[in-house]
C-alpha cells in the first residue's frame, strides 16, 4: 500500500490544527468536530499515518481545512506576507546597496559549508535530542567535533535510537564517499538553475516553472510536496502556498535562501526581497521570514564581513520585528550570548519550543542555528556542531550554519580537511545536469551569476 507523504487529507488536519493556533487563529472547535468524529492526531515525526483514513474522515478532513483557511488571525496585522507590507513594519530595512565584489574561493567555501553542515546533520535526522546526544557520547563525539560514526556504538543504543534510514548507508564517517543527494543542496542548485534562465528578476511563476521542468515530485517535502500538488492542479501562485498547506511556515523556504544571498553579496535588501519571491510559491508569514532572514545574514557574510554577530543583526531588519520569528531570534541570541554551556542554550530552546511547534517549524529551527552561530562566534566547526547537536531539522540547520561560517572563512583552505576531505569534491543530484559537479565549479557558476547585473 503507497502512502504518499505530506499530501494525505486525513494527516494534513492535524498539522493544521496545530498551526491555526500558532498563527493566531481559534480552531477549538473545529479540532472538537474532528475529534468527535474519531479523527487522529498528525503523525509525530513521519509524513503519513500507517493507514489511509474512511472516505466519510478524509472528505472531513479536506473540508475542515478550507474551514481553518477561513479563520481570522489576530497576528495578520504584525505577520503579513506581502513585501510591500514586510518592509512597512521594518524601521531598519536596509538601504540598496551596490553589490560588493566577492570571490570564487568564499563561494567554494559556503557551498563546501552547507554540504558539510548537512551531511553532519543527516544521520540523526528525526531523532529526539536526547539520542542525539547519547550516540555521539558513544564514541566519544560529544560535545560534537566530526562526523557520526556506528562504530563502537552498542547494539541496544542503535535499537532505540536507529539512525536516519535513508542515510545512514551514505552520511556515517565510514560510509561517506562525496556528499549525497540532499534537498538541502538539491535547492541551491534549482536556485542556481533559476538564476542562470531567468536573472535575478525571476518572478515567483519562474521558481513554479523551474521546479516543473528541473525538480522530481518525489524529491519535495512537507510544503514544497503541497505546493507542487497545487501547481499541478491548476493553482496559481502565491495561492499554492496557502491552498490546504499546513506546512507554510516550516523550513523548506529558508533552505532555499543560499543562493539570493551568495548572489547579492553585500546587499541583504535585494537578497530579501529575491527570498521573497521564492518563499511565497510555497510559504505564508513566517515560513517567509525565515527565508528572508537567512538570505540577508549571507549577504552580509558574502560582501566579506567576519563579524557573524553584525551578519545577525542584519538579518532581524527585514523580519517584522513583532513577529514570532523575529522575537524567537531575539531570545535564542541573547540566550547563546550570556549561557557558556550550549546544552543549556539548547534545553531552553527545547523547552519554549518543542511542546507547540513540530521539529520541522521554521521558528524554532531559524532560533536555533542563530544561536549556534552566536555561541560559536562564526568558528565554522562550532557553528556546524552547535547546529546540528541541537536537533530538530539537523540536516538543514547544519547546512545553513555551514553556509554561513563558511563564508565567514573565507575560502575553501579555511576549513579543516577533516569536514571537506570526504565531499571527494563531488556532490550527488537528480537535479538538472549537476550530478558529480564539483564544489569548485559550482563556485565559478554562483559567481558569474553573483557579477551578472
Amino acid at each position: 500500500m503507497l502512502r504518499l507523504t505530506w499530501v494525505q487529507p486525513e494527516d494534513l488536519i492535524g498539522h493544521e490544527l496545530r498551526q491555526a493556533a500558532l498563527d493566531g487563529r481559534e480552531p477549538k472547535a473545529i479540532a472538537a468536530r474532528w475529534r468527535a468524529a474519531g479523527g487522529p492526531d498528525a503523525p509525530a515525526r513521519a509524513g503519513a499515518s500507517a493507514r489511509p483514513a474512511s472516505r466519510y474522515l478524509r472528505q472531513l478532513a479536506e473540508d475542515l481545512l478550507d474551514e481553518l483557511a477561513d479563520l481570522p488571525s489576530r497576528l495578520a496585522d504584525d505577520e503579513p506576507t506581502g513585501l510591500e507590507r514586510i518592509k512597512a513594519l521594518c524601521p531598519d530595512w536596509p538601504a540598496p546597496a551596490p553589490a560588493r565584489a566577492t570571490t570564487a574561493a568564499r563561494l567554494e567555501a559556503a557551498w563546501l559549508g552547507r554540504a558539510v553542515g548537512c551531511l553532519l546533520g543527516k544521520p540523526v535526522e528525526k531523532l529526539p535530542l536526547d539520542g542525539i546526544r547519547r550516540l555521539a557520547a558513544a564514541t566519544g563525539n560529544w560535545p560534537l567535533t566530526t562526523y557520526f560514526t556506528a562504530k563502537g556504538v552498542p547494539q541496544d543504543l542503535l535499537d532505540a535510537h536507529p539512525w536516519n534510514r535513508r542515510s545512514a548507508a551514505t552520511s556515517l564517517a565510514e560510509t561517506i564517499d562525496g556528499m549525497p543527494e540532499d534537498d538541502d543542496l538539491n535547492y541551491p542548485l534549482l536556485n542556481l538553475l533559476l538564476l542562470q534562465r531567468h536573472g535575478r528578476h525571476f518572478t515567483t511563476a519562474d521558481v513554479a516553472r523551474v521546479w516543473l521542468d528541473e525538480l522530481p515530485a518525489g524529491r519535495t517535502f512537507t510544503a514544497e510536496r503541497v505546493a507542487y500538488r497545487n501547481l499541478l492542479s491548476g493553482i496559481e501562485p502565491p495561492h499554492t502556498a496557502r491552498h490546504r498547506n499546513p506546512f507554510r511556515e516550516w523550513i523548506g523556504a529558508l533552505i532555499r535562501a543560499d543562493l539570493h544571498g551568495w548572489t547579492n553579496p553585500g546587499d541583504p535588501a535585494a537578497a530579501a526581497e529575491q527570498a521573497h519571491r521564492d518563499a511565497v510559491l510555497t510559504h505564508t508569514a513566517n515560513g517567509v521570514y525565515a527565508a528572508m532572514f537567512a538570505a540577508a545574514v549571507i549577504a552580509a557574510a558574502a560582501g566579506g564581513t567576519h563579524d557573524v554577530h553584525a551578519c545577525l543583526r542584519t538579518g532581524l531588519t527585514v523580519v517584522p520585528p513583532r513577529s514570532r520569528l523575529a522575537r524567537a531570534v531575539r531570545h535564542a541570541v541573547e540566550l547563546a550570548r550570556t549561557t557558556p554551556d550550549f546544552d543549556a542554550v539548547v534545553d531552553a530552546l527545547h523547552a519554549a519550543y518543542s511542546p507547540t511547534h513540530h521539529w520541522v517549524h521554521a521558528v524554532p529551527n531559524t532560533a536555533l542555528t542563530a544561536a549556534a552561530l552566536t555561541h560559536a562566534d562564526g568558528d565554522f566547526t562550532g557553528s556546524v556542531c552547535r547546529a546540528v547537536s541541537g536537533g530538530w531539522d539537523t540536516d538543514s540547520n547544519g547546512a545553513t550554519a555551514g553556509s554561513v561560517a563558511g563564508l565567514l572563512a573565507g575560502r575553501p583552505a579555511a576549513l579543516p580537511d577533516r569536514w571537506t576531505a570526504p565531499l571527494k569534491n563531488r556532490l550527488a543530484t537528480s537535479v538538472g545536469d549537476f550530478d558529480g559537479t564539483g564544489f569548485d565549479t559550482l563556485a565559478q557558476l554562483t559567481h558569474l551569476e553573483a557579477s551578472r547585473p
